[in-house]
């Protein structure tokens, strides 16, 4: 299957400018294509992974992706699906992003010498040196503001009634710049987004017809959106879903995609994984079967979980999530990485001493406020000690019980647990 009809197979493609000539064009040989990540933060996002694995599935597709950091474009910020004006970043906020962001981008894309290598720029490169009146004759010439303002984003901005500062209103014509000046200079010929970006997008296309009388493609895909039609950027408790292990950790972004809405499953095994489409569409299958396994959530987790963060932590943030939610297999069989995960996301501490009476260890472990809670809690069946109940209060938590040499996994209750670690 050749890119375009996989890309529109897993239902990556929400607008093209024209289907037949973008086809016959990937047809003919390799093509340039780019997209554009905006450094608003030190880390990118899950918003950003579908422009992400799209750039990777068109360079497996032998086609040779630039991505481009957006130093400049950064600076004004785009208005697009935003009801309010960003914050205007200064030179070492983004000089601070940007070395955050770059390394995400090189994780994704293959970036060694050959034929379908990777670009990375900036394009701050050749922004900076542009006089205001140059860019008003070589781009603003072109434009008018009919264009500008009949785009989606713009309307909606100017209708809401807090309005729209020149400076976000003139960020398409940035990014028109950009795909004018990598079709003048790099021979790119396609840009690729969210829908979102379409009227940016084909701002290009006609600053580039215009101005080098050549044609040129886009192809955005639908937003990543819930059935409800909120963005898939947040987890139901609110926090952003940021693809930086240090921003957001593994195990909580697997923990992340184990929770999406059953209805979900297949569109998202398509779409954010480089499973078969054969493959994914059979997990979704087995999962619509008996949604109540979920299988089609933990294969979903696992995959995307993988391919931002490698597959030791796949495989440990999966191995956490087993421990912390009643997998079936015993403590002594987890492998040590997924308890140092466990161990970083909940409350954890050094026991005082090896040999130490469990009701001081519950105390300790603040799972319990006194003595008398304690063995109440004992008698009660709800202590365990890496997953056997206990409710002796005589036993003592010492050497034995110390999972690799270094952890005990205290649990109250369900959901109260504790990781206590060798003195």
């Amino acid at each position: 299957m050749d890119v375009l009809a996989d890309l529109d197979a897993r239902g990556l493609i929400h607008q093209t400018t024209d289907r037949q000539a973008l086809a016959k064009r990937l047809e003919s040989g390799p093509i340039t294509v780019y997209c554009g990540f905006d450094p608003t933060a030190a880390s990118l996002h899950v918003g950003n992974l579908m422009g992400l694995l799209t750039l990777r599935r068109l360079q497996l597709g032998g086609h040779r992706p630039i991505a481009l950091a957006g130093g400049a474009t950064g600076m004004i910020g785009d208005p697009s699906e935003r009801s309010a004006e960003r914050n205007l970043l200064d030179d070492e906020a983004l000089a601070a992003n940007l070395e955050g962001i770059v390394p995400q981008l090189r994780q994704f894309l293959d970036f060694d010498d050959g034929p379908h290598a990777a670009r990375l720029l900036d394009n701050r490169a050749w922004t900076v040196g542009v006089g205001v009146l140059d860019f008003l004759r070589e781009v603003g010439k072109h434009v008018t503001v009919q264009q500008m303002v009949g785009k989606e984003s713009i309307r909606n901005r100017l209708d809401d009634g807090d309005g729209l500062s020149y400076t976000e209103f003139s960020y398409m014509l940035l990014q028109a710049y950009d795909y004018l000046w990598l079709a003048e200079n790099v021979e790119c010929e396609l840009q690729v987004g969210g829908s979102d970006q379409w009227g940016n997008i084909v701002l290009g296309i006609d600053l580039i017809r215009r101005r080098l009388g050549r044609a040129a493609h886009a192809l955005t895909w639908p937003l990543l959106v819930r059935p409800d039609g909120t963005k898939y950027g947040k987890t139901a408790g609110g926090e952003t879903l940021w693809l930086s292990a240090e921003a957001m950790s593994p195990y909580r972004f697997y923990q992340a995609w184990i929770g999406v809405d059953d209805a979900d499953v297949g569109r998202l095994l398509r779409q954010l994984t480089f499973l078969e489409l054969e493959e994914a569409n059979e997990i979704a299958a087995s999962h619509e079967a008996d949604p109540g396994q979920r299988t089609g959530q933990r294969r979903l987790a696992a995959e995307i979980t993988r391919i931002v963060h490698g597959d030791a932590a796949a495989t440990a943030a999966a191995g956490a999530s087993e421990v912390l939610f009643g997998g079936t297999a015993p403590l002594s069989e987890v492998p040590a990485s997924a308890l140092a995960f466990v161990a970083a996301e909940v409350p954890s501490r050094p026991l005082r001493v090896l040999n130490a009476p469990v009701v001081d260890v519950l105390i300790d472990a603040e799972l319990a406020q006194s003595r008398s809670e304690a063995r109440r809690a004992l008698a009660e069946g709800s202590v365990y000690i890496n997953g056997d109940r206990t409710s002796d209060p005589d036993r003592r938590v010492g050497a034995r019980d110390l999972l690799y040499g270094r952890y005990v996994l205290l649990r109250r209750g369900k959901k109260r647990w504790h990781v206590a670690t060798a003195p």
